[in-house]
């Protein structure tokens, strides 16, 4: 007998067309059958405005791969840190109170939350949640409030605890806490007042898109390949974590060494200073290629020597495993890391690269000359390597069978106690 399909409601800030894993989620869950919705805002990320062809025609950005698309209005996030918090502020209160009234006729059998910055998305999740008496999960892919201090956008020490005193309020109404990395479990279970049985913190990685694990159709149009220079790709958030100071001392140490080319793409609050540092130091070698769409990736990752990840040092983001980490893994390049904590374990356990410690930029410069150094064959061990390991601990089939399993048993039991 065939398990019947779920009717699964996806509430997250960000959604397609902005580029997010979530999006990845909802396609691969409607192509296994389930009944799908997703509560969301108003498309604005990273560039803070609405975009155009949103407001030319909403109407064909409600349907996703057959998931209908319910959307709610919101505040833009600007460029500024005051339009942030009001563009966090405004999706948790309308999607709380029109998104549950949106939703009203709808029934679900669980509940899921993309809970990247902020985790107040969780809050209309929680509210639909009790509402519809429907399991809720919450995926936690950011570590609040500590990673708010981390990136030093709030250093008051008391609003820190006002928001800390929200997470504890919002994971111990949580059904289930789906842990992106393991090292969160101390973290979380701190603001966990109430007992939380073990089985309702689930260690639940990331993957990386369809799009990075098969096969590559034609050449980038983002980066021409070059093999008179070693090129090492930078790709995603352009923020203050990336710890983007001492990329750019490396580059600037490395130039007259080695023919090293340094290609970073994507967007984010660092690109103007980016733009402007590149210019006054003359960094010739570094490649500032702007934003590029998912589909892109792949065939840009093929033209590189090697993919480069980085954090700055920080003891919350040690516990952090980037989502790139899973797409380079996949792509089956050699990775090179200026990163702490689970992210280097994950890249030199599995044999896919070379590790430095976070902010060390002579050490980076280190381990750069090693990679040009190794032959080819040996930088492909590298890739298989890395392949290979993703394959075993974050296949997106894998993954999306196990939250398909615990979405049917939370069902079960909500329906055992109704």
């Amino acid at each position: 007998m065939t398990d019947k399909p779920l009717r699964i409601l996806v509430v997250t800030q960000y959604f397609w067309p902005e580029n997010m894993r979530i999006n990845n989620m909802v396609e691969g869950f409607v192509a296994k059958g389930h009944e799908v919705t997703v509560l969301t805002g108003l498309p604005n990320y990273p560039e803070g405005q609405v975009f155009a062809a949103y407001q030319k025609d909403p109407e064909q950005f409600s349907s996703y791969f057959g998931a209908r698309v319910v959307r709610v209005p919101i505040l833009p996030r600007g460029r500024r840190s005051i339009t942030l918090a009001l563009n966090y502020l405004s999706f948790f209160t309308s999607a709380s109170v029109l998104g549950a009234y949106k939703l009203r006729r709808q029934e679900f059998d669980s509940i899921f939350v993309y809970a990247v910055s902020p985790i107040m998305a969780a809050i209309p999740a929680l509210v639909i949640g009790r509402l519809k008496r429907t399991p809720v999960f919450v995926w936690i892919l950011d570590l609040w409030p500590e990673t708010l201090s981390a990136v030093e956008i709030v250093k008051n020490k008391r609003v820190l605890a006002l928001v800390g005193k929200l997470v504890s309020w919002i994971y111990n109404r949580t059904d289930y806490l789906l842990l992106q990395s393991k090292s969160f479990g101390d973290n979380v279970r701190m603001y966990c007042t109430k007992y939380i049985a073990p089985e309702r913190l689930v260690y639940f990685p990331s993957w990386a898109e369809d799009d990075f694990s098969g096969d590559i159709e034609g050449p980038s149009d983002v980066l021409v390949r070059d093999d008179s220079v070693f090129t090492i790709v930078f790709a995603g958030n352009l923020g203050e974590a990336q710890d983007f100071p001492a990329i750019l001392e490396a580059a600037e140490t490395i130039k007259a060494e080695l023919p090293v080319r340094w290609a970073i793409v994507g967007d984010g609050r660092v690109s103007a200073w980016l733009h402007e540092q590149v210019a006054a130091r003359g960094l010739t070698n570094v490649l500032l290629l702007g934003r590029h769409p998912l589909e892109k990736m792949p065939p840009l990752f093929a033209t590189a020597n090697a993919l480069l990840v980085s954090l700055k040092t920080n003891e919350v983001f040690e516990k952090t495993i980037p989502g790139k980490v899973q797409a380079y893994l996949a792509s089956g390049k050699p990775v090179i890391a200026m990163i702490d904590g689970e992210a280097a374990r994950v890249i030199l356990e599995s044999g896919a690269g070379m590790a430095c410690s976070s902010g060390d930029a002579a050490a980076l410069v280190g381990i750069v000359r090693s990679m040009v150094a190794l032959t080819p064959v040996q930088r492909d061990a590298m890739g298989c390597a890395g392949k290979q390991f993703y394959l075993e601990h974050f296949s997106k089939a894998s993954l999306f069978d196990r939250l398909e399993m615990l979405f049917r048993k939370a069902s079960l039991r909500r329906n055992e106690k109704k």
